[in-house]
């Protein structure tokens, strides 16, 4: 993923697309105790593709997420990520990524003057994050409940 890469939004037309795509494979069960999930082109030679169930998984989240008109990127867990693509994967600012590095909520190296941060804490901070936001919003249910403010 360089900086140049942009994320491109799908057009209307790729998330109709990706909507029946999803429909269609939406359907396909893995045969018990099978690690694989066999796919077979409509139109074309007759042949099967037998996908492994994590990656037909995966293709069904892309395939979702295109269908919402969301653009996807693919990170490998160990690739390093510059502060700026960091940023753009939690969807915050670069200002505000660098003092979450610099609070060590994130872990970081540098290379040279620049900071690299491993896809992987990337993500494992956003889970955490993600985890406390939901207890923080339930404790203000709680609150709120016990105060009897009617949500």
């Amino acid at each position: 993923m360089h900086a140049a890469d942009a994320l491109k939004i799908p057009s209307s037309e790729a998330a109709q697309q990706a909507q029946l795509a999803l429909r269609a494979l939406g359907k396909l069960k893995p045969k018990k105790a099978s690690r694989t999930v066999e796919v077979r082109p409509v139109s074309g030679p007759d042949v099967a593709i037998s996908l492994p169930l994590d990656a037909f998984r995966v293709l069904l989240e892309v395939l979702g997420q295109m269908a919402n008109g969301n653009a996807v990127t693919i990170v490998p867990v160990h690739a390093e990520l510059t502060t700026q693509q960091a940023a753009e994967l939690l969807n915050v600012s670069r200002p505000f990524l660098i003092a979450l590095l610099e609070e060590k909520k994130i872990p970081y190296r540098r290379v040279g003057t620049h900071r690299r941060i491993l896809a992987q804490d990337l993500l494992a901070y956003r889970v955490r994050d993600r985890e406390a936001r939901k207890e923080a919003l339930r404790a203000l249910t709680e609150e709120a409940e016990a105060l009897g403010l009617g949500y």
